[in-house]
């Protein structure tokens, strides 16, 4: 086990990591009921369905306060906080790939909020997702290289390598995102850690990038101030606004500067794995990858007996154990123990299952969202 060392300008821009995720807090904590307010009026709801663990139609679209907070809070810090620590310069990132973070941002959330809206089937969704991550790698949101996991050197990608495993890896984690959003505050709390942890890490020796922590723990912050209103019992949902927000943000600052893939991977393992076992269980059946049903680690877990609260709380548990083993461990382990992650949820899957769970009726999934 090794020993995170800090970064020379770590303790500088810890006055602006505290402030931006605490104004991203409030930000998202008082805006968050408007919206829920605004959302109900426009009949954007929620209703109770089989595969579903609400008991009454609630609001959609909350993620677009949690957005909201990261925009204003974040924009305003890289527009009008060139001298503050931590923000100044943005080591090395370019304006126009600042511009593809924000701007990519709330694009991600207005296709999701056309979802909420009107449910669009799940093929023009994959297409919004896939010409978002096509915006973030025109403005040069791309990998061009990663650092070898087993060794002190890098792989440098061709051109078009390096344009299909980002466009591949946002929209991956678009999808995990959306696939473990089915209990109250899951998918948000997941996305709070992950944020974290890519922000604690960016301020280590080996990555350097203050900036990008203070952006990590924007997001953070405004994770926060809407879990006060979507953790269990929750009165409002991310919806899909907040799902592709989310996922995009999230995979955005771990391409920026030094791409943090291998760590994103471990502490985003309980989605990404949960989504890679769904999707092999669905196509193996001769399904669609996006039928809905009730196969996910969270509906396993429920299934045994543990209640909502309890299910949520021990996810965000292996969630933070992976977030602080990412921290400690070289990559080379970190590679290791996703494989190991991804064989142990195998196997419980087969054995937390009672029976095959059947996929909904066709004429209940499909107009609907990846599930």
């Amino acid at each position: 086990m090794t020993y995170p060392l800090w970064t020379p300008g770590a303790a500088a821009a810890l006055p602006a990591i505290a402030v931006a995720f605490v104004l991203a807090a409030v930000v998202a904590l008082v805006i968050t009921p408007t919206i829920g307010r605004f959302v109900r009026g426009k009949g954007i709801l929620d209703h109770p369905s089989p595969r579903r663990v609400n008991q009454r139609p609630l609001p959609r679209g909350g993620g677009v306060a949690v957005m909201m907070a990261f925009v204003v809070v974040g924009g305003g810090l890289v527009l009008f906080g060139g001298g503050i620590p931590g923000v100044q310069g943005q080591q090395g990132i370019k304006g126009l790939q600042l511009v593809g973070l924000f701007g990519g941002a709330i694009l991600a959330a207005g296709i999701g909020a056309l979802d909420d809206a009107i449910d669009l089937r799940a093929r023009w969704q994959l297409l919004g997702q896939v010409g978002v991550a096509l915006v973030a790698v025109a403005v040069g949101i791309s990998f061009g290289l990663i650092g070898d996991p087993f060794g002190p050197g890098t792989f440098t990608f061709p051109v078009w390598v390096g344009v299909a495993f980002t466009v591949l890896w946002i929209v991956g984690m678009i999808n995990s995102i959306n696939f473990i959003d089915g209990l109250d505050g899951l998918s948000s709390g997941i996305g709070l850690i992950a944020a974290v942890t890519l922000g604690v890490l960016s301020l280590t020796m080996e990555v350097g990038q203050p900036f990008i922590a203070v952006m990590c723990f924007t997001l953070a912050g405004g994770l926060l101030g809407f879990l006060r209103w979507n953790f269990h019992p929750a009165v409002i949902f991310q919806g899909t606004a907040g799902v592709m927000f989310l996922g995009y943000t999230l995979a955005v600052l771990s391409i920026l500067g030094t791409a943090k893939v291998v760590v994103a991977l471990l502490v985003l393992g309980v989605p990404i794995i949960d989504s890679f076992w769904v999707i092999v269980r669905r196509v193996s059946s001769g399904r669609s990858p996006f039928s809905p049903d009730r196969g996910h680690i969270h509906h396993r877990l429920l299934d045994l007996g543990l209640s909502h609260r309890a299910t949520v709380l021990l996810i965000y548990a292996i969630c933070v154990t992976l977030g602080v083993m990412s921290l400690f461990v070289s990559a080379a382990a970190s590679v290791y123990a996703f494989l190991g992650i991804l064989v142990a949820f195998g196997v419980l899957r087969f054995v937390l299952a009672k029976g095959e769970h059947e996929a909904l009726e066709p004429t209940t999934y499909e107009d609907e969202v990846p599930s």
